[in-house]
């Protein structure tokens, strides 16, 4: 190309293809989901909403099984409405998201996940927490992997 030649212009190639959001149903991880919904359908890239449920303490009472057997099926719930609540979404804000529903630690899961889809951002909620103040938060620790752009929506 010579000088004063200009070349194609991409419109919408210099931002994320891939976001990544964790969602926990609190109201932080709604405005993230918000957020990351926005930006993907400005960028025209896909949106993948993850949540990680997190594993059970190994309680040895024997009237825990049935606290147990409640969570799961309150987690369930939260997930079907989760998941129901993306498809629409999805399909107000015509941007293709992808809803999938974990188990473990959170910061692992995403990363691992983030790492699968190939990631070019990570959205996630700011902890309401107090006692992340201090030991540090999953937003902290995501931001602290260096390995994506990190943002956190408050």
């Amino acid at each position: 190309m010579t000088p004063g030649e200009e070349g194609p212009f991409e419109l919408g190639r210099d931002g994320p293809t891939s976001i990544l959001v964790g969602v926990d149903g609190s109201t932080t991880s709604a405005r993230a989901g918000w957020y990351a919904a926005g930006l993907a359908r400005r960028q025209s890239a896909r949106l993948t909403a993850v949540y990680v449920a997190p594993l059970a303490s190994g309680m040895t009472v024997p009237s825990a099984a049935g606290l147990a057997a409640a969570r799961r099926d309150a987690e369930d719930e939260a997930v079907a409405v989760m998941r129901r609540r993306a498809e629409e979404l999805s399909t107000e804000l015509v941007v293709p998201i992808t809803f999938i529903a974990t188990r473990g630690d959170p910061f692992s899961e995403l990363s691992r996940i983030a790492e699968q889809i190939r990631a070019d951002a990570v959205v996630v909620g700011a902890s309401a927490r107090v006692g992340h103040w201090f030991i540090g938060s999953l937003a902290v620790r995501l931001v602290k992997a260096a390995r994506w752009p990190v943002t956190v929506v408050p």
